[in-house]
């Protein structure tokens, strides 16, 4: 069994990939701002504790589902350490291999267009391209944890992503 956990700026195609390999490996999927939005439509206000709220429910699913045997796939920003060491220390617990698969779109008029043009849960506002710049300047740097790097600029290739998620993950 294995956790992977995205990683990405807001409209890089985190989502996209994703889904692509839940479609490829047998286990879960698991979208961090899809239980935030159900919390703003369940009347909470948006705010960080929603957003955290969104990461540690995400956490008890993956938690779970990894006590099953499943590979667990959990789709979200994870830009700040704190959200990171969730996923680290789970894995520990678990005694199961981490992969970050972090996602980048190196051209920012392209990625300034996703960004527009994307579909949303209902719940969770559009972000603009100035709202992307300022969470780049806040992500916090990466530590040592692992992490395979998949630039979205040109058009993607779900099975070869899957081939080199697989190969980053010895034990799958």
């Amino acid at each position: 069994m294995a956790l992977i956990a995205m990683a990405g700026l807001p409209g890089v195609g985190k989502s996209t990939i994703a889904r692509g390999l839940a479609e490829r490996f047998p286990g879960v999927l698991i979208n961090v701002d899809d239980v935030a939005s159900a919390l703003v439509r369940a009347e909470f206000e948006r705010s960080f504790a929603t957003g955290l709220a969104g990461y540690l429910v995400a956490e008890q699913v993956a938690r779970v589902n990894l006590a099953l045997g499943s590979h667990v796939i959990v789709d979200a920003a994870n830009s700040a350490g704190y959200a990171r060491n969730i996923w680290t220390s789970l894995a520990r617990e678990f005694g199961t291999e981490l992969l970050f698969v972090e996602v980048v779109c190196t051209d920012l008029a392209a990625h300034a267009a996703r960004l527009a043009t994307r579909r949303l849960p209902a719940g969770q506002p559009r972000i603009s391209f100035d709202d992307v710049v300022v969470a780049y300047a806040e992500a916090e740097s990466w530590a040592a944890e692992p992490r395979w790097l998949v630039n979205t600029t040109e058009d993607v290739d779900h099975d070869q992503v899957f081939a080199d998620v697989q190969a980053a993950l010895r034990g799958y």
